[in-house]
């Protein structure tokens, strides 16, 4: 599965942004899709998730600010990010796996699939 991340740039404290992730070739709709982020000098970050079977994940910083979305007749899954902080900062990942489960979404070495990253920059 080729994953094409897209949506990041520049944006003040307080603003939002609306992140994309699609397929080009398969159907998202028999995937789980997550978010995941890393900051420099830091580890990869679970952000947002779902197995694509009704099990989602969040991450509590980002809690009441973040949500994760589907289109399936768009074969794309959307980060809508508000109230974004300089703590936000960090290049943006969306992974998919065909077999995840709940337990593991959190965890990012259980994702086969992964796009390039996209760069959200929140300036103060």
């Amino acid at each position: 599965v080729q994953l094409q991340a897209s949506g990041g740039g520049l944006v003040q404290a307080g603003g939002s942004l609306t992140l994309s992730c699609t397929a080009a070739e398969r159907t998202l709709r028999n995937y789980g899709v997550a978010w995941f982020r890393q900051a420099p000098g830091k580890d990869r970050e679970f952000v947002a998730g779902d197995t694509g079977r009704g099990g989602t994940g969040l991450a509590d910083s980002v809690k009441g600010r973040f949500a994760m979305s589907r289109d399936n007749g768009k074969n794309t899954v959307y980060l809508q990010m508000n109230n974004l902080k300089p703590e936000d900062t960090a290049v943006y990942y969306c992974a998919a796996d065909r077999s995840i489960i709940l337990s593991s979404i959190r965890n990012h070495l259980a994702w086969d699939y992964w796009g390039q990253g996209t760069q959200v920059t929140v300036s103060s």
